[in-house]
This record gives C-alpha cells, structure tokens and sequence, in this order.
C-alpha cells in the first residue's frame, strides 16, 4: 500500500496520529449558511455583532463545528440583549 500511494520516499513517523493537530468534525453547511444568512440581516440594526459576524462568514463553505459553536454563542447573546440595537423610524 505504501508502494502503491508513493509514500515510501517520505520520511518516517513514530505515531500512527500527531498529538499536535486538532482535528475538527465538519458540519451540515446548509445549516450553517442558514444561520449566516440570518445573522447578517440582522446586523442591520445590531451593529456590535458586524465583527464577530464577518468572521463566521468566512467559513461558509466548509464550517467545522467550532465555528457552529461560535455562531450559536451570538445568537445566545442576541437572545440577552434583545432590547439593545439600532431602531429605525418610518
């Protein structure tokens, strides 16, 4: 098998797996781009959460579940501060 895939000219390794690496679980993207989408017609009127937005929107095409737990953690701070924002009148 090592033959076969061209690995034998590399260099060895120890481990079977590095200790060093976090490995992260992808996730459903449709959810996450749903969430995005949401969050950014919000931002509208919640101008404090533009930065932290921006920064999940950046991994849309392949979120990790860390990134979900980011964006789960902004809305669970939107559901604090719901009285906070920018109202605009007629």
């Amino acid at each position: 098998m090592v033959k076969n895939y061209g690995m034998e000219r590399n260099s060895h390794a120890c481990t079977s797996m590095s200790t060093s690496v976090k490995y992260a679980i992808c996730i459903n993207s449709t959810l996450y781009r749903n969430m995005m989408g949401s969050l950014l017609y919000i931002t509208a009127s919640r101008l404090i959460i533009t930065f932290s937005v921006s920064v999940c929107v950046k991994f849309q095409s392949h979120p990790k579940e860390s990134h979900l737990t980011i964006v789960k953690r902004i809305l669970k701070y939107l559901s604090v501060t719901i009285h906070y924002g920018v109202w605009y009148s007629k």
